[in-house]
């Protein structure tokens, strides 16, 4: 059951008014954050909001536009059966703070993130591969690796 938490928004805009943005969407509170603010941002959620669970940490490959990348984070409030959906972008040769200091479960969806598009996190406790081996080359989920592949032997 997902009941959503209708003031999010507002409060969330009045507590980070500079560098929070509200994304139109039809099916659940979703904010915009600058990389800078995104932690602060998950401290307050998962402290005084109650957001203690990330369900999930996806990533979007919009080249060629820059920022090239975006992170979605879908975050849960168990008391209250809300989600809440935070995106932020990242260059391409960018890094983004890892969200494992606030949540531990945020580990492989990050690691994740990282074998199959490049994204950097800083601060991870271990940023390695988690589904290719540690010499493949190249990211296979961004948009201009080639389609083919490399060749596996």
């Amino acid at each position: 059951m997902n009941r959503n938490d209708p003031e999010i928004l507002t409060r969330l805009e009045t507590r980070f008014p500079a560098t929070l943005a509200i994304v139109e969407t039809v099916d659940q509170p979703t904010v915009a954050v600058a990389k800078e603010s995104l932690i602060d941002l998950f401290r307050h959620l998962a402290d005084l909001e109650g957001y203690t669970m990330c369900l999930d940490v996806c990533a979007v490959d919009w080249m060629p536009t820059n920022p090239r990348f975006e992170l979605v984070y879908h975050l849960y409030h168990p008391g209250k059966f809300a989600r809440l959906r935070v995106k932020s972008r990242v260059e391409e040769d960018g890094t983004m703070p890892s969200a494992t200091a606030v949540w531990a479960g945020a580990n492989w969806a990050e690691r994740e993130a990282y074998d199959l598009f490049g994204i950097r996190f800083e601060g991870h406790p271990n940023l390695t591969r988690i589904y290719l081996p540690d010499e493949w080359e190249g990211h296979p989920l961004r948009k201009d690796y080639p389609l083919t592949g490399p060749r596996v032997d």
